[in-house]
């Protein structure tokens, strides 16, 4: 599969007049709790020529292909990528501590790091992860038999919502660093459905566990509470300075 993630990144380079600055994964292999079939979301940001940013109209931002049993490939354009970190993109944040890298050019993370901190609006960060548990805790935990991938989603936004709630950070991308914030009487109880998820598939049902149900609904109406109390920004992260990075890695990545 590595081989096969490389070849369409070259392959991409090659049809597509761009450079591949980052690709990394994004979803439950990099989160830690993947099944034996998970597919991999492989997510990359790319720079075009610099004739392409001339235009009086803006192109086309994202590149996104068609989606199989084993690869879902997608990317954004670098300018669409800072303009994101700029407005403090969950996914984003994500994707820069992805602990799976297929390919990084120009110190990428390196140059981005630095500018993150000031970015982060813990308010933001707070409502995207509470969407998520939403979904689990209303529409898709509620039968007697609940699907262990969504159970996991669930549980990780509710921690990572938890994080930001008690620390006002950018949480953990990977689900053993925010473990910390379980209640220890239920560590034994995720540390069994870890077990059982490493080799079940990913239409895996088992019975609804309810004190891990009931530790989602207990974060998800603290979360509603402490929405609006939270910071909107640590500090609003400098224009000037992400235009200074966006013409140093333009012009890197296209040097003669």
């Amino acid at each position: 599969m590595l081989a096969r993630i490389q070849a369409a990144l070259t392959q991409l380079e090659a049809t597509h007049p761009i450079r591949i600055l980052y690709t990394c994964e994004s979803g439950s292999r990099a989160w830690g709790f993947p099944s034996p079939d998970s597919d991999y979301d492989v997510r990359f940001i790319y720079v075009h020529q610099p004739d392409w940013y001339l235009a009086l109209d803006d192109g086309p931002d994202t590149l996104n292909f068609p989606i199989d049993n084993e690869l879902d490939l997608g990317g954004w354009e670098l300018r669409k990528a800072l303009k994101l970190l700029r407005n403090s993109n969950a996914a984003l944040l994500e994707w820069l501590q992805s602990p799976v890298v297929y390919h990084e050019a120009l110190d990428f993370r390196a140059c981005l790091r630095p500018l993150v901190p000031a970015a982060f609006n813990p308010r933001a960060g707070l409502h995207h992860y509470l969407g998520l548990v939403r979904r689990g805790v209303e529409e898709e935990l509620l039968a007697e038999q609940v699907r262990l991938k969504k159970l996991f989603y669930a549980l990780r936004s509710a921690l990572a919502a938890h994080w930001i709630r008690t620390r006002h950070t950018v949480p953990p991308m990977e689900f053993d660093s925010l473990r910390a914030e379980l209640p220890p009487e239920l560590h034994y109880v995720v540390d069994e459905l870890l077990a059982r998820k490493a080799t079940a598939d990913e239409k895996t049902t088992i019975p609804r566990p309810e004190a891990l149900v009931g530790f989602l609904r207990q974060e998800y109406e603290a979360s509603l509470a402490a929405r609006d109390t939270l910071p909107v920004a640590h500090q609003a992260s400098s224009n000037s300075a992400l235009d200074s990075l966006f013409r140093q890695l333009l012009r890197a990545s296209f040097a003669q």
